[in-house]
């Protein structure tokens, strides 16, 4: 394997697993949003699209564009840009794509996101800059789904599964087509490029074709049901049971198991165990037992009260 063989099997193969994960975190991000309100979030959501699907783009031009005649130099220099419709244009004139109206418009957006609104902030221009990241995004959700979204409290618009469904569709047309080119590309050269680790981040996205998060709620739920009508009757069980719970009572039952469902940060809940813990202090070993709860530590057979590692 030669050096330009090994840059495109090796080194682009992490950039699409860093790709994955990029795409990940951006439709993780949305999945937790509530409302349009907050910049951060927004600006999360669209830094990790033009992140994943710019990287995305550069490896399926590399495989398209590059042979041993090109002067290395000057290629490496033409991908030095974060205009995603440009990279988009360099593919399609050697194989042909089949992206609409909204994926464009969406390459589009993050090319506005990441060469405006990225830095925006740290000039004194800001402060009259209305093209922010919360305004790209609820412009490009208004025009396609055909609805007016608030994004000022109290009376913002609740982000539901007609969106979130949207948003994962759309990643995941580009996502996806752009995967199988690179796929087809590497596997005519006789390369590996596009082997993805398993169980990662960038798994869920290229092979395992999931850009919601749908599944992994409705795992929790059912893994919820199963523990709490005694369907697991092994060691750990008891072992947990054996440990005096807090008193968790300012929140209906709902409420705490929404938080266990989903896993998003709800500081009203963090606070409460903080709380619990100052009213009611446990000892170092009932610490130490609830620590290892989920992690690798398995029980000795005869005592369920030693755990080794």
């Amino acid at each position: 394997m030669n050096q330009s063989e090994f840059w495109k099997n090796f080194r682009l193969g992490t950039e699409l697993q860093i790709s994955g994960s990029f795409i990940f975190n951006s439709l993780h991000t949305f999945d937790r949003m509530v409302f349009f309100y907050f910049e951060e979030e927004c600006f999360e959501v669209l830094y990790n699209s033009s992140v994943g699907i710019e990287r995305l783009l550069k490896i399926a031009i590399i495989l398209s564009e590059h042979t041993e005649q090109v002067n290395q130099k000057d290629f490496e220099k033409s991908l030095i840009t974060h205009n995603h419709l440009e990279l988009f244009n360099r593919i399609k004139k050697k194989h042909s794509l089949n992206f609409s109206d909204i994926h464009i418009q969406f390459l589009q957006m993050l090319s506005d996101f990441y060469n405006s609104s990225r830095y925006d902030r740290f000039g004194l221009h800001s402060v009259y800059n209305e093209i922010s990241s919360k305004v790209l995004l609820i412009n490009f959700f208004e025009k396609h789904l055909k609805t007016k979204i608030l994004a000022e409290l109290p009376f913002s618009t609740e982000i539901d599964n007609r969106m979130r469904n949207f948003w994962g569709r759309t990643i995941g047309k580009i996502s996806q087509t752009l995967y199988d080119l690179i796929e087809e590309l590497a596997s005519s050269m006789n390369i590996y490029t596009y082997e993805i680790t398993y169980d990662t981040k960038a798994y869920k996205i290229f092979i395992a074709k999931d850009f919601t998060f749908e599944s992994e709620k409705t795992l929790r739920k059912e893994l919820l049901i199963a523990f709490l009508q005694g369907k697991f009757d092994e060691g750990f069980v008891e072992f947990i049971n054996k440990i005096k719970p807090v008193e968790f009572e300012s929140h209906s039952a709902n409420e705490y198991i929404k938080y266990l469902c989903d896993i998003h940060p709800k500081q009203f809940l963090l606070e409460e165990l903080e709380t619990r813990y100052e009213d009611a202090p446990f000892d170092k070993e009932r610490a130490q037992k609830v620590s290892t709860i989920g992690t690798d530590i398995t029980l000795e057979e005869d005592d369920e009260d030693d755990f080794i590692q």
